[in-house]
């Protein structure tokens, strides 16, 4: 099959240019036939790295599976997805990790490169088997629940040193949490919400980066949503300590004042004030904030049908993410469709060792459209966008010269 790119806009080396392009790739067409795709004044990008999403298997299929959520990677333009630990087995011993990697080989649409736990069962009271896990993992994490003993952190820093890994902190202190499952901000005061303060984030950042300086580890802050946060890891970077962080779209495009009494608002860590949000905004302008990821967090619909108070956390990204950035950052002039690649595709690559090569994804930047949880490829069917009008459709996904993803195979 071939794709004609007439008249695209091709990123290269951080600037676009356009031209025509043709590409031959391997697909599925009926029949056996020959197959010709040809698309008009659209925009080619290196496929886009996620460093933060939850696939759910092994352990919660009923969520996702490996073989779904990969889908939804493909058709939201990412050929590279770094998948959390909070699965069941957790992988904090090999053994632990082989169904995930054999679901991985067997059923992954695009790469799928797994966390290793940071401890056992991510319980927080032994180290997992940090070495035996390292060749096989991206990185370490404990992601959905903090290292709440300094010691620990300590230990896992500088074993992750050795062994050449990142840690990639989930930062909450569970001592400030009190209760809380949205934002301790304006609108949980006016609805009579228990609120989540700022400081069970930055305080634990705050730790961590005592601890990096002691360990020299490579360190990275996962969903960062508040200002301290931002500030603390601005001045690390300026002392120069070994740290990266991430946000994700719902972080940058909304604030508290936005919720809806619904589920489809509920994540952890909370969307926060509008004061952070343009904190957030600012660290992704000055090169604080490095990378957008999505933490994408499929539940079930009755998983996500209980209310603010009651629902499970976590929404689902992989398909919004570049549309809604698009939409509410480059259209406005707040971003250059250059620093959103930077943030989507290159800077996840670079600090996450992951491949560049083989991937690109392609879009009609016009296109404009409602988002509809019905048409996902996820199972998940819960995010803070729904219904709202965003540009960019992904035509197509192309990985080490295939189609994983191609609009037409979904009408």
């Amino acid at each position: 099959m071939d794709l004609l790119l007439k008249n695209a806009k091709v990123y290269n080396a951080g600037a676009f240019s356009h031209s025509d392009l043709t590409l031959p790739v391997a697909t599925h067409c009926e029949g056996g036939s020959i197959c010709v795709s040809e698309f008009h004044d659209v925009a080619v990008l290196p496929a886009f790295a996620d460093v933060h999403v939850h696939l759910r298997e092994p352990g919660f299929f009923y969520k996702e599976t490996i073989a779904s959520g990969t889908a939804s990677a493909a058709r939201g333009g990412y050929s590279d997805v770094c998948a959390m630990p909070n699965l069941n087995p957790v992988p904090d011993t090999l053994a632990h990790l082989v169904p995930q990697l054999d679901a991985i080989r067997d059923t992954a649409r695009i790469h799928v490169h797994p966390y290793g736990a940071i401890t056992m069962g991510q319980q927080g009271e032994v180290l997992a088997d940090l070495e035996a896990l390292a060749p096989h993992v991206v990185a370490f994490s404990d992601d959905g629940r903090g290292v709440q003993s300094p010691e620990m952190m300590l230990r896992a820093m500088e074993m992750a040193k050795s062994l050449g890994k990142l840690i990639a902190a989930h930062c909450e202190d569970n001592s400030l949490l009190r209760g809380g499952y949205i934002h301790d901000g304006e609108y949980a005061r006016l609805h009579g919400h228990r609120g989540i303060c700022s400081e069970s984030e930055w305080g634990p950042v705050a730790r961590d980066l005592e601890l990096v300086a002691k360990s020299g580890c490579a360190y990275h802050v996962c969903h960062v949503s508040t200002k301290e946060t931002v500030e603390l890891i601005r001045q690390a970077k300026k002392s120069g300590l070994d740290v990266s962080c991430e946000t994700g779209p719902h972080y940058l495009l909304k604030n508290d004042m936005m919720l809806q009494e619904h589920g489809r608002f509920k994540m952890n860590p909370p969307i926060r004030s509008e004061e952070d949000r343009q904190a957030l905004l600012a660290g992704i302008l000055d090169g604080t904030i490095e990378m957008i990821a999505t933490d994408h967090a499929p539940h079930s619909v009755e998983e996500k049908s209980r209310g603010l108070e009651k629902s499970l956390m976590g929404v689902v990204g992989l398909e919004t993410a570049f549309p809604v950035l698009y939409t509410g950052l480059v259209k406005p002039g707040i971003l250059s469709l250059e620093k959103l690649v930077e943030l989507m595709a290159i800077n996840p690559r670079k600090r996450f060792n992951l491949p560049f090569e083989g991937g690109i994804c392609i879009w009609d930047l016009e296109d404009c459209y409602a988002v509809d949880p019905e048409e996902f490829q996820t199972m998940g069917r819960f995010s803070p966008f729904t219904g709202e009008t965003v540009f960019g459709r992904c035509l197509a996904t192309v990985l080490d010269g295939k189609t994983v993803w191609l609009e037409a195979q979904r009408r």
